[in-house]
């Protein structure tokens, strides 16, 4: 794989993204890659800008109470990575004199930071040399590398090793390589319906020599929505997002039918922080009453 036929392709067709532009912090990057984590650009993009109006600095977000982060928040789903990036938010002030840090090792010392997320804002953060595995970049790998139809199980060990071995030496030219790969998996060498008379890696790609065979390995499991416990927390969180005041128990009650669901999912809640009961036995966001 030549990088340097991937990072000019990236910088003609890569999208005009905040978080990649030149004034863009770490901090920037940090929350960028917190939002996107299962979550669409297109959801991310609006939130992640007021977020960094509200809070530009790990410091601004750290004096916000839990509550606060919560609302702001809003529907990006998944909100335990809200408290993780607040926490993430605090250690950074508090320990590291308001600035992210750079170095892989000491990122993922941070509350809430995993493999994926230090090497990511190291990288596009601070144009390190450092492999960053997504899904997306699995996938070209899989293809364009190995021949395959797609990735097979994740395995941090093996992917990283992958990556490591396409990077080129010089650290800004790696990152920005890092960046077009992404970015390739994510809008040419997507999952269904693979753009190849797009991509710029059509000519070398080992699966277009293999005749693009299918992929053969474990199905991967389908993510649903409706009904399930995911979707019954974020109608509790969303009535309690959009009051002033803590709700009485019945109020909670209306928002879903089924009581043994509906109460096992305000316990899960609780225990992760994201709902507090008050002494008279209502609920509200946390740090908020």
């Amino acid at each position: 794989m030549d990088p340097d036929i991937l990072i000019d392709w990236f910088a003609e067709q890569g999208r005009d993204l905040p978080w990649r532009r030149p004034e863009c912090t770490p901090w920037g990057v940090l929350v960028s890659e917190i939002m996107l984590q299962q979550t669409p650009v297109a959801r991310v993009r609006p939130v992640w800008e007021e977020w960094l109006e509200r809070w530009p600095r790990p410091s601004a977000l750290a004096t916000a109470s839990q509550g606060e982060v919560l609302r702001a928040w809003g529907k990006l789903g998944y909100p335990r990575r809200a408290l993780r990036l607040h926490a993430a938010a605090d250690a950074i002030a508090r320990e590291h004199g308001d600035v992210v840090p750079a170095d892989v090792d000491t990122l993922l010392a941070l509350p809430g930071i995993g493999v994926y997320t230090a090497r990511a804002v190291a990288v596009f953060g601070y144009g390190r040399r450092a492999p960053v595995v997504d899904t997306n970049v699995r996938r070209v790998v899989a293809r364009a590398v190995h021949g395959a139809g797609d990735a097979g199980p994740a395995s941090n060990t093996r992917d990283l090793a992958d990556v490591e071995t396409l990077l080129p030496e010089q650290e800004a030219r790696a990152a920005k390589f890092s960046a077009a790969l992404m970015e390739l998996g994510a809008l040419v060498c997507v999952a269904r319906g693979p753009r190849c008379a797009d991509c710029p890696l059509h000519a070398d790609c080992a699966w277009q020599h293999a005749g693009r065979p299918a992929y053969n390995g474990p199905a991967k499991p389908v993510q649903r929505f409706a009904g399930t416990d995911r979707q019954v927390r974020g109608l509790l969180l969303d009535v309690l997002r959009g009051t002033a005041e803590p709700v009485p128990k019945e109020r909670l009650d209306l928002v879903w039918s089924k009581a043994g669901q509906r109460d096992r999912c305000l316990d899960s809640l609780l225990v992760d922080g994201l709902v507090e009961q008050t002494p008279d036995g209502r609920f509200a966001l946390p740090g908020e009453y």
